[in-house]
C-alpha cells in the first residue's frame, strides 16, 4: 500500500510542486509550494480524523492535499482539472489502487471555487483546508506600498486556524486580522466565493461552518 510518506518522498512529485510554484511566482501569486500543501494536508487530516473517518480515507485526503496544486505547472487557468489529470498519471504509474486514485483525482479536480463541488468527504476536507490557508507568510511581495488586494488581505491575516467542536457539529475558521493592512470588507471582496464553498463542503461532512474574524462571527 502506497502511503502519504511515499508520496512526499517522491522526487518527481517534489519537482512538479516546486516548478508549479515557480510559475505562480512569475505571475505574482502568493506561495503555493511545500508550506502550503503540507499545511493543507495537515488540516485535511485534522478534519477527517476528528470526524472519525477511516485511517486510509484520512491518508487519501493528505495525498490529495499534497498534490492538489500541481496543475499550476500547466497553467493557472483550470489548474484543478489539469492537476487531476497529472495526479491520475502519476498515481497510476506507481501502481496506486484504481479506486483510491479515483477518489484523489475527483478531490483535486473539484477543489477550486470556479467549478468545484464537494463530491466526497476527501474533496470536502481538501476544500476547507485549502481555502482556510490565508496567512501573512504566503505573501512574497516585500514592498508593502505596492500590495494589491490579494497581498493586503493575506498580509493582514496574522493567524488562521480551523477548529471542530467537541460535538462534531460545527467547524470554525478563526482569523486574526490586522486591519492596518486589509479590512474585513477586503477579505469578503476576494474570498466570499471561497467561504461559500467552505460552507457547502462542511455540509457534505454534516458540519455547520462559521467564520470568525477578530472574535466576531461573520458567517
Amino acid at each position: 500500500m502506497i502511503t502519504f510518506e511515499d508520496i512526499k518522498n517522491n522526487e518527481a512529485i517534489k519537482t512538479y510542486i516546486q516548478r508549479a510554484d515557480e510559475s505562480l511566482t512569475a505571475l505574482g501569486y502568493t506561495e503555493h509550494s511545500f508550506p502550503h500543501v503540507l499545511r493543507v494536508a495537515r488540516d485535511a487530516k485534522y478534519i477527517l480524523e476528528t470526524l472519525e473517518y477511516p485511517e486510509r480515507t484520512v491518508e487519501l485526503a493528505q495525498i490529495a492535499a499534497y498534490l492538489h496544486d500541481i496543475g499550476n505547472l500547466v497553467n493557472r487557468i483550470d489548474h484543478s482539472q489539469s492537476g487531476a489529470v497529472m495526479a491520475f498519471t502519476i498515481l497510476s504509474g506507481i501502481g496506486f489502487d484504481p479506486s483510491e486514485t479515483a477518489t484523489i483525482v475527483t478531490a483535486i479536480g473539484n477543489h477550486d471555487e470556479g467549478t468545484g463541488i464537494a463530491v466526497n468527504p476527501v474533496a470536502a476536507a481538501l476544500i476547507v483546508a485549502d481555502k482556510s490557508d490565508v496567512r501573512r507568510s504566503r505573501v512574497r511581495n516585500t514592498d508593502i506600498s505596492s500590495f494589491d488586494i490579494h497581498d493586503r488581505v493575506n498580509y493582514s491575516v496574522k493567524e488562521s486556524s480551523i477548529k471542530i467542536n467537541e460535538e462534531r457539529t460545527l467547524l470554525k475558521l478563526k482569523l486574526s486580522v490586522d486591519t492596518r493592512y486589509g479590512s474585513v470588507m477586503d477579505y469578503f471582496e476576494i474570498f466570499l466565493g471561497r467561504m461559500i464553498m467552505c460552507r457547502k463542503a462542511c455540509e457534505k461532512l454534516k458540519l455547520k461552518f462559521k467564520l470568525i474574524i477578530n472574535e466576531q462571527q461573520l458567517i
